[in-house]
């Protein structure tokens, strides 16, 4: 109940239109319990020896009260002079005109409640979606490292699909088919006391049979989702990585893995589906039993003149009973995609609970420049209990430009990903301008860096709007000034339709070089005052290099940046290079001190010839 409680709980900027769902419903209700009332006179007089004139005589018209009782007998009084005066024939036109606007009255609230529901849920979805997703995007970095991307994929979509079908559902489980259910054993009791109370007897022992198949269907269902987002993974990882796929001839491996989940899915859906089938036919058959045994009970009543009941009033109360059963069907058939929405919830709200470890203080600091240096106090880092950088140590002044080399897996990139706030430091403390980075917005700290990683994450969008990410205050001239920088203005204008050529998912229209310098045209847009290039030419061919090199390094001429690298080429301008190994500095000099020493950087620097 808690989690319907919180789901229906963004509905609340259309909380105003839940009386006038719950006074549709009514209505709706109402006239359609006229309906089957109209049954009794007619059946009484209708087709009964009844003299309607000698009725007529002994009638009289109802005075008003507010009570069904009044609109039975008044009915009564209209429909009985309709005989007297007019015959059986008219009267029979009568009774079908109120019927037949009975109904469209009934069908007319019934249609504006399902507005009314559309409403909500359309809301409802639309905030939860919002929400999830907004939380989600501020998820620290390692719960990405850690959790698969299928299953985020499948909460976000799959389970928020469960819980739209849930909320209609709940809403009929807790309030339409109830109202309707009690409507009509309100008008069987006012009927017939004795038989109604009769039928109660039986119900508790449907329920009980009802209630065991949905305690069931809720594991089906937790199965159900769990291994829908098993499925929706490998189908990610799938799209994500077909070139190796095909590459690597593993589209036999892939596809064995695909059919293994896709079995246990269909286990599990099919599991489900067979609970989820039997409640609607069982809770048929129980209602019908109870039906029989009234029918048999109160008919023996009737035929042996034992009770008050006229056949005609027993022939309407058992027509009222069987439609009765309608809506305890619909509850049971309901339960099974309000289990499915519970488990949905829960894993809905797993995610949008779980705290990022990257806490943006309210209040921080707007910084909108960088203007002394980027020291590093003491940093420790690790990733779960595993450490990476071990008591690290460095000051950056303004303008200065320092490399960081040495070993793959020694902590070089997660460096700048602390400088970023990508991850939190575990020890020491990090500051720019003498200020913790904790104390600033994240987002205006972010916004004083250009970052290129070593992978292009490029969208399935234009070239312009690829460069302008994350600012779209930029000019086109400074879009443009910035693809010069990075010497990919020439390669844009040859494309289709230029800056506004789409490039694919993942820039996959583009070569790696050619994506490469997006990214670079990226950083550099808004001249950030920080740089952080990690393998940033890795990507491209020699002469790309040199000539990207060339501008960049023009373009970091009073900045400060951070460069990572493994080609020790693109670093020999760099006022100091940082040598890591296992988190830790284990040299530090420029290019011709590192080089007198007989160190990781010289034994790295002869490898690739760059002496």
């Amino acid at each position: 109940m808690k989690i319907y409680l919180r789901i229906l709980a963004y509905a609340k900027p259309i909380r105003k239109l839940v009386p006038f769902y719950f006074l549709s419903i009514i209505l709706a209700i109402v006239f359609g319990l006229i309906n089957f009332s109209l049954l009794i006179p007619l059946l009484e007089v209708l087709f009964s020896q009844t003299d309607a004139s000698q009725t007529l005589d002994t009638l009289k018209k109802p005075d008003f009260y507010f009570s069904f009782i009044y609109l039975k007998d008044l009915f009564r009084y209209y429909f009985i002079n309709v005989i007297a005066t007019q015959g059986k024939v008219k009267a029979l036109y009568f009774v079908c005109i109120v019927i037949l606007m009975s109904v469209l009255l009934a069908n007319i609230f019934r249609y504006l409640a399902e507005i009314i529901v559309a409403e909500v849920r359309t809301k409802i979805v639309y905030n939860l979606r919002i929400q999830l997703f907004a939380n989600t995007s501020q998820l620290h970095l390692g719960y990405f490292t850690n959790k698969r991307k299928g299953d985020i994929i499948a909460r976000l979509t799959s389970d928020i699909q469960e819980v739209e079908h849930a909320i209609i559902d709940t809403l009929r489980v807790f309030f339409k088919e109830p109202a309707t259910i009690i409507g009509f054993f309100t008008v069987m009791y006012y009927i017939s006391s004795r038989f109604t109370l009769f039928s109660l007897i039986f119900l508790p022992i449907a329920g009980f049979v009802i209630a065991q198949i949905v305690n069931k269907l809720r594991k089906s269902a937790s199965q159900t989702q769990v291994s829908l987002a098993s499925l929706v993974h490998i189908l990610q990882e799938t799209l994500s990585g077909m070139r190796i796929i095909k590459a690597f001839a593993a589209r036999p491996y892939i596809l064995k893995k695909f059919k293994q989940e896709n079995e246990q899915y269909a286990y599990a859906n099919l599991s489900m589906e067979l609970k989820k089938s039997l409640a609607p036919p069982m809770s048929e058959f129980l209602g019908v039993s109870i039906v029989a045994l009234i029918l048999a009970y109160g008919g023996k009543q009737v035929l042996n003149h034992q009770t008050e009941l006229a056949a005609s009033t027993f022939i309407t109360y058992i027509i009222i009973f069987s439609q009765a059963l309608i809506p305890i069907k619909s509850i049971s058939k309901s339960l099974s995609n309000i289990q499915r929405g519970l488990v949905a919830g829960k894993r809905i709200f797993e995610l949008m609970d779980t705290p990022s470890n990257i806490i943006n203080k309210p209040d921080g600091i707007q910084v909108k420049s960088f203007e002394k240096s980027i020291c590093f106090k003491n940093v420790s880092f690790s990733y779960e209990t595993k450490p990476v950088i071990k008591n690290f140590n460095l000051t950056l002044q303004k303008g200065t430009t320092i490399a960081l080399v040495g070993p793959s897996g020694g902590g070089k990139s997660t460096i700048a990903d602390l400088l970023a706030r990508l991850y939190d430091v575990t020890e020491g403390d990090i500051e720019i301008d003498g200020i913790s980075v904790k104390e600033y917005d994240i987002y205006a700290l972010r916004k004083l860096m250009g970052i290129v990683t070593q992978e292009s994450m490029l969208l399935h969008d234009t070239v312009y709007n690829n460069i302008a990410f994350g600012r779209p205050e930029a000019t086109e001239e400074a879009i443009i000034a910035a693809a010069k920088i990075a010497n990919a203005h020439d390669f844009i204008m040859e494309l289709p339709q230029g800056y506004q050529t789409v490039i694919g998912e993942r820039g996959n229209k583009l070569s790696g070089g050619q994506a490469q310098r997006l990214s670079i045209a990226r950083a550099v847009l808004g001249n950030p005052p920080i740089l952080i290039l990690d393998e940033a030419t890795s990507a491209l061919d020699s002469a790309s290099e040199r000539q990207v090199q060339e501008a960049l390094n023009e373009f970091m001429q009073n900045k400060t940046a951070i460069i990572i690298a493994h080609r020790l080429s693109t670093i020999r301008h760099a006022h100091e290079i940082i040598v890591i190994e296992e988190g830790q500095i284990v040299e530090r000099g420029t290019h011709e001190e590192l080089m007198q020493k007989e160190g990781i950087y010289k034994t790295l620097s002869q490898m690739q010839d760059t002496q």
